[in-house]
């Protein structure tokens, strides 16, 4: 059976969050929120190696939680980077299997449904580079630089989502080019190595908890549990 690995990555500071705890442990309905999104995809149905890139002055905080916690998820440790390229290209490092397939998540991402991660593994075990997105609900203007605006088709849009699954070969192939200040995200160092990106159908539930208005609605997404 193809082996595979789960790369989540948590470097953020909480900046946009307003609080002194980095969003990633900040608590949600009791629980760190990256013990969530861990804990997601541990449940998911689909075994996976998971390395967490931490920055290394958090790794020690996070020890702590896991045994205030008692949170006994299996994974291993990689340091975080400068950027987040530098944090996943260190959490590659940890993947020894070239024929297993990688997938790269937000560690402060904990709703991303079952069924879209089944879905992205099982695209790139077909040697396929695998993005999840939503579509646009609401309508979308194009900026200009003399600051005048213009209506796009929000119908040739799409959000896009972690987790973001690839060969492991081919991610660390197109990592190994180097890095650009136009990476944005996987998908955006893949194609800059000259492959084609496929998209899968993701979630709506499946936020980036990064302002006080996202931890409010990741509040309720943990009461409702419409997102599983």
């Amino acid at each position: 059976m193809m082996k595979r690995y789960v790369i989540i990555v948590a470097g953020g500071k909480g900046l946009r969050m307003g609080a002194d705890l980095p969003k990633q442990f900040i608590p949600l309905a009791g629980r760190p929120v990256l013990m969530r999104t861990l804990e997601n995809f541990a449940t998911c149905g689909m075994p996976a190696d998971i390395v967490l890139v931490l920055p290394r002055d958090h790794q020690e905080y996070w020890r702590r939680l896991c045994g205030e916690y008692g949170f006994r998820v299996p994974h291993r440790i990689a340091d975080g980077g400068e950027t987040r390229f530098h944090s996943v290209r260190n959490g590659l490092m940890l993947v020894d299997d070239d024929d297993a397939v990688v997938a790269v998540h937000d560690g402060v991402r904990p709703f991303v449904k079952h069924d879209v991660i089944r879905r992205c593994f099982a695209m790139a075990a077909a040697g396929r580079a695998v993005v999840p997105v939503t579509g646009v609900v609401d309508s979308v203007r194009r900026m200009g630089p003399d600051g005048r605006s213009a209506a796009v088709p929000r119908g040739e849009y799409r959000l896009v989502q972690t987790p973001q699954v690839f060969p492991a070969r081919m991610l660390k192939e197109a990592y190994a080019c180097g890095y650009s200040e136009d990476f944005t995200d996987d998908a955006s160092v893949v194609e800059a190595a000259g492959i084609d990106v496929e998209l899968a159908e993701g979630n709506r539930e499946n936020i980036k908890i990064t302002t006080p208005f996202d931890l409010i609605v990741a509040e309720a997404l943990c009461r409702s549990r419409v997102w599983e």
